[in-house]
């Protein structure tokens, strides 16, 4: 039997005639990368190490007029389609094997506009390149908590953040976004026009087209916030989380603070007898006025007769830009991660239990099971004002296995889903958040909930050959 050691790219690229293929070269202003070129090994490589997927083509945009090309391209000679924005989702939806890449990376510009309080971003600028633009006159918008994460695919997913509680997720911040369709048409979608695509648009995960470029409404937020970030012994947690519990029933919505389970990190900023330890952790900011943040986060902080004091807090004042690239460090390029989420109506001490627990019998010690804690402005919005349905769960749980080794693949990816799975299985817990999907290996239905019919609606109407299904969201409903 015949054999080959052709990658999938490989394989592809050798049945796309050549002239179709110089031809896309000659229509694009930036850079069309093919397997064998000395750029390759680097445009599929991925924030997340465990991903290595082998695409035909990667067409590295600089403008829309590029990105309707590349579509176009896909469309006819039949490939699926990924884009690549800022690389970071987890599950790896940027690149796809055999198929074609539309990267973003080089089309991130930020415009902002203080007149309208709006700022515009292309689709391949991250946190940091926005927050950067609209600091300078101190206002943001609601992103997420690391600044190298890509602002498409968290919005389009949902996008939580320190602001959230206050001003709602990303995709509720959203004007108007400017879309590449399948069929090559470039489309601006608002509240006025082509409304149903920015239903869509607004969590639907990026499976109606291309998005281009985002424009969002800006708040006034800093330019100096003030940072929470205390860490606890292990043996505390369940202590600490029982202040964490009472104090997020009445939290200001000024007030942001993710709990967390993990172990203390082997630097010097950590007593050296507690590194390695298990632990928990508090992480959020306060953007009142200042001189009120202690009395805001004591509760979490002061414990009855000396329990659960903290055994080191890094809080206080900073500017609102390094609170959003203060977690940077601890989520390298390279290293690899299984992350999977459950949205939870309350925090129950079983909710507790697994988080210490499942901390305690971690793989690795760079994992950590997170509660966010939602709500606010979040659950203002009806479940089906948007796409993203699972409005009304107050806390969401997430297990973060991050490790450095392939070898350790199977134990550490095992240890996230069989968390998750424990979780699932209290009646407190529901639903799936699109930037916390695993490997994106369960049903659509879990992440759109009741929206998930309206949306297969669209994805019929706008992508009826599922182009665009790489980013493992709904698919067209069959022809008949």
């Amino acid at each position: 039997m015949a054999t080959t050691d052709e990658s999938p790219g490989e394989e592809t690229l050798s049945r796309i005639p050549r002239d179709a293929v110089r031809s896309l070269e000659t229509a694009v202003a930036g850079d069309v990368v093919l397997p064998g070129d000395p750029a390759y090994g680097d445009v599929r490589r991925l924030w997340n190490g465990m991903i290595d997927r082998y695409p035909a083509i990667v067409v590295r945009c600089t403008g829309v007029a590029d990105v309707v090309e590349a579509v176009t391209f896909a469309r006819e000679e039949g490939l699926p389609v990924a884009v690549r924005g800022g690389g970071h989702n987890v599950a790896g939806t940027a690149v796809c094997d055999g198929g074609l890449v539309v990267d973003l990376s080089e089309m991130n510009a930020v415009r902002v506009d203080r007149e309208d309080g709006t700022v515009r971003v292309e689709g391949g600028a991250t946190l940091g390149d926005v927050d950067r633009e609209t600091q300078r006159f101190a206002l943001a918008t609601p992103l997420g908590v690391v600044s190298e994460t890509g602002v498409a695919g968290l919005t389009l997913n949902g996008g939580y953040g320190h602001l959230s509680r206050q001003y709602g997720l990303s995709l509720d911040n959203l004007t108007s976004v400017d879309v590449v369709t399948a069929d090559g048409q470039v489309r601006t979608a608002s509240a006025e026009r082509n409304e149903d695509l920015f239903w869509g648009i607004r969590g639907g995960g990026g499976g109606l087209g291309v998005v281009t470029s985002f424009e969002y409404e800006l708040h006034e937020v800093g330019p100096e916030v003030y940072a929470l970030f205390a860490w606890f012994h292990g043996d505390d947690t369940a202590a600490v989380m029982a202040r964490y519990r009472e104090w997020t029933a009445d939290a200001p919505r000024e007030a942001s603070v993710i709990a967390f389970t993990a172990h203390v990190p082997e630097i010097e900023e950590f007593p050296e007898e507690t590194r390695g330890a298990p632990a928990f952790a508090v992480f959020g900011c306060y953007r009142g006025d200042p001189e009120d943040a202690t009395d805001v986060f004591g509760p979490l902080l002061e414990g009855d007769d000396g329990e659960g004091i903290a055994i080191a807090d890094f809080s206080g004042p900073m500017p609102y830009v390094d609170l959003q690239s203060m977690l940077d460090e601890d989520y390298p390029d390279g290293l690899r991660y299984y992350w999977k989420s459950v949205f939870l109506t309350e925090v129950t001490d079983e909710v507790v239990d697994l988080m210490i627990r499942y901390n305690e019998a971690a793989p690795s010690a760079f994992s950590t099971v997170d509660l966010w804690h939602l709500g606010g402005a979040i659950e203002e919005v009806a479940p089906d004002a948007t796409a993203f349905s699972h409005r009304d769960k107050p806390f969401m749980l997430n297990f973060e296995a991050n490790w450095e080794e392939a070898a350790d693949d199977e134990a550490n990816v095992a240890w996230g889903r069989e968390g998750i799975a424990e979780a699932e299985r209290l009646a407190v817990a529901s639903g799936g958040y699109g930037n916390f999907p695993g490997m994106n290996e369960d049903p659509a239905r879990r992440r759109f909930g009741d929206n998930h019919e309206r949306l297969v609606e669209l994805k019929t109407e706008y992508d009826p050959e599922n182009l665009f299904g790489a980013n493992g969201g709904v698919t067209p409903a069959s022809s008949d």
